[in-house]
């Protein structure tokens, strides 16, 4: 019998980067977006998925969407929060708005899909992969609202793997650091892509699919003693510290 995973925000990204690589390794997957055009068009040349039109900020749709799934797959093994948005700018221009929209997708969607999962990821002794954000772990300049989601995710990683361990269920973040996504590479002019390069000891923006080899790795039994942890794919970023553009010249 096939594993299956959840992944949410899956339409694009490093969600359809690791829905590709479940299916490589042989498990079916649940596809859950909240863009339906984008979502179908994703899922229209892949086999052993289903697609799910499900914005993970809604408990009534979130509640929903994990009785689909087993209705089509039968059990849950693994869930990979992966969806979330960014909005970007200075603490004193970041209106409550902009703050709750960030929360409700970033946390609010993690807690809620984590809770509707649970017992059949117990049921499986399955894993849960959260997936934060370097910014999560070091601070930057205009991430007030995406930052501190992506802090809280980590630490709601931690009290997930504490309460859900007795019940087999290992919960773990991975914490990506510069990707090199479309949308990234449409925002980020040459000198910031030439700023992240000085800082990252790789000199590179990661892929799609490395990110992905980590959430597929720890949802894997290879990863079968693993929880609780932060996994920072950021190309030796947060170890970098200060001054290493210096150091190199």
């Amino acid at each position: 019998m096939k594993k299956t995973a959840i992944v949410t925000g899956a339409a694009r990204g490093i969600g359809l980067a690791t829905t590709r690589l479940f299916l490589d390794e042989g498990w079916q997957v649940a596809m859950i977006d909240r863009d339906s055009e984008e979502l179908a068009r994703a899922a229209r040349p892949l086999e052993n998925v289903l697609p799910v039109d499900c914005d993970v900020s809604r408990p009534d749709q979130v509640a929903g969407a994990v009785p689909r799934v087993l209705k089509a797959f039968g059990s849950v093994d693994a869930l990979v929060n992966n969806a979330g948005v960014a909005e970007f700018g200075p603490i004193e221009e970041t209106d409550f708005g902009q703050w709750r929209r960030v929360m409700e997708t970033n946390l609010d969607g993690v807690f809620l899909c984590s809770q509707a999962a649970t017992p059949a990821l117990k049921a499986s002794r399955g894993a849960i992969v959260n997936i934060a954000s370097i910014s999560g772990l070091r601070a930057s300049t205009l991430r007030v609202a995406y930052g501190t989601s992506k802090a809280a995710v980590r630490q709601l990683t931690q009290q997930q793997a504490v309460e859900l361990g007795e019940h087999g269920i290992r919960a773990n973040c991975v914490a990506p650091g510069p990707v090199r996504t479309k949308l990234a590479m449409a925002v980020h002019t040459p000198e910031i892509i030439a700023a992240y390069h000085d800082a990252l000891p790789l000199n590179r923006y990661g892929s799609e699919r490395e990110i992905a080899e980590v959430i597929v790795f720890l949802c894997s039994d290879k990863a079968s003693y693993v929880t609780g942890q932060t996994i920072a794919v950021d190309g030796g970023f947060e170890a970098a510290g200060v001054g290493l553009p210096a150091l190199r010249d």
